[in-house]
């Protein structure tokens, strides 16, 4: 049972809300002292402190510096009158979770009683969830991503075991390939990555193997690729299903040599690294469509990760909310403690399509954006609160008795689809091409036409 702490100088006051407490099924403790509640603080497990402002002689700024002195993460709701919200405005900047004017309902006190310890119980899963997971820079309770957890940990300790990370487009999967990183010996030389998608054929292997001097008409230096680099430590392979298949020809000899030879070099150079390779793309489709080689595709699968889009792993999203709305609110000097239900609820039904990565966007914004204490429904991002059910049409038209000029909301439409397509992909023109369908040549001259390029 939780216990609550009430400290205030009048007995009615006291009699009053240990009676709302208990009806809640909370353990009420109570007192007039501020020597006794700050005593209380430091022997008690007091989950909420409900604290007078003015305790006769005594100030409740003072006795809330000291519990926050014993208890630094302690919760305490400020009871204030007429003429002080000046005072309790000061002691939400000391460190106080809300406050509460006299005279109270009894539902105002159930109420924000409720919301503060939704929000302590929130904020210490955060904290245990952290720690739990140290070096796995990660957030979440679900049994899926527990699950990853555990995977990360468990080969880590095989140092030379390739791991092939799966999954959408901002599920974290290079969060997965620096955890296996952080928890393996080689955690102490260096973590190397690149984007394969990001880098045409001839640049790409120059950046995986290194060039020699004069190895092509523009190689003026020994360049030392990125597999030297990573020596006795780790090389990501972001996006490895966008490698082109001469380059896969040689990945596969470096994964079954472990020795690569530097472009227009004479001599083989041994390494010694994990290679960590991620894609949100259907490999084995690809090894269909002769896209990919299916031996190297089993050579990279030797431990195979899954990470599960957001909306498999809905318990995740609050955890992940309050992690971000802390980092965000600290960042740009915002007291926003939460989201209201109403807000709270239309951010679990929504679908997530660009996973962690939009979510942590989507609370960025709000944080730069607004600066009140839970954020409410019409605060929220367009795309969240007005988000078509799956079941229906993405999109609907209705036609004026005037009549419309079709290929202007044909473009209109059109122009949607790619801006949404673009910002889920981050940016990147080989996913965002993928999941539109078209080839890339098409996306780029789309892009220029609606001028989206310079927005990402």
């Amino acid at each position: 049972m939780e216990k609550i702490l009430i400290v205030d100088d009048e007995a009615f006051i006291r009699e009053n809300l240990e009676r709302i407490i208990a009806e809640d099924g909370y353990r009420p403790i109570s007192t007039d002292s501020p020597d006794d509640a700050i005593q209380i603080v430091a022997e008690e497990e007091i989950s909420l402190v409900l604290l007078d402002l003015n305790l006769g002689s005594s100030s409740g700024l003072d006795v809330l510096r000291a519990m926050r002195e014993v208890d630094p993460e302690i919760l305490v709701i400020i009871i204030t009158g007429y003429g002080t919200v000046e005072s309790a405005v000061e002691a939400l900047k000391i460190g106080a979770y809300d406050y509460i004017k006299k005279p109270f309902k009894a539902d105002a006190i159930h109420l924000i009683v409720k919301l503060a310890l939704e929000t302590q119980s929130l904020r210490r899963k955060v904290r245990r969830l952290s720690k739990d997971a140290e070096g796995i820079h990660m957030v979440g309770n679900s049994p899926a991503l527990l699950q990853i957890f555990r995977q990360i940990r468990e080969v880590a300790k095989h140092e030379t075991a390739t791991v092939l990370i799966t999954g959408d487009s901002g599920t974290g999967k290079e969060l997965v390939a620096q955890a296996i990183h952080n928890l393996s010996a080689r955690v102490k030389h260096p973590f190397v990555e690149i984007n394969c998608g990001s880098l045409p054929f001839n640049l790409l292997e120059s950046e995986l193997f290194g060039h020699e001097r004069g190895a092509y008409t523009d190689a003026k230096n020994r360049k030392v690729g990125l597999f030297e680099e990573a020596d006795q430590g780790t090389i990501f392979l972001d996006e490895i299903g966008e490698m082109e298949l001469g380059l896969q020809v040689k990945l596969l000899r470096v994964l079954e040599d472990r020795k690569i030879r530097r472009l227009g070099g004479n001599r083989n150079i041994d390494i010694n690294v994990r290679i960590v390779s991620a894609t949100n793309a259907d490999l084995k489709g690809a090894i269909e469509r002769k896209e990919f080689r299916e031996d190297l595709y089993y050579r990279l699968n030797v431990f195979p990760i899954h990470i599960p889009p957001l909306r498999e792993r809905r318990e995740d999203i609050p955890v992940l909310l309050e992690h971000f709305l802390q980092r965000f609110s600290k960042e740009f000097n915002r007291s926003i403690r939460g989201f209201s239900r109403e807000a709270m609820d239309l951010m679990m039904r929504y679908h997530w399509p660009g996973n962690v990565r939009e979510l942590r966007n989507v609370v960025e914004r709000i944080c730069i954006m607004h600066n009140v204490e839970n954020i409410q429904p019409d605060q929220l991002p367009r795309e969240i609160w007005g988000e078509t059910p799956q079941s229906e049409m993405p999109f609907s038209c209705e036609i004026p008795p005037e009549g419309i000029i079709l290929e202007d909301v044909v473009g209109q439409v059109e122009k949607e689809l790619v801006e949404k397509a673009f910002r889920i992909t981050g940016g990147n023109v080989a996913k965002t091409a993928r999941i539109l369908n078209v080839p890339r040549g098409t996306l780029r001259y789309k892009l220029e036409k609606y001028q989206l390029t310079s927005e990402f």
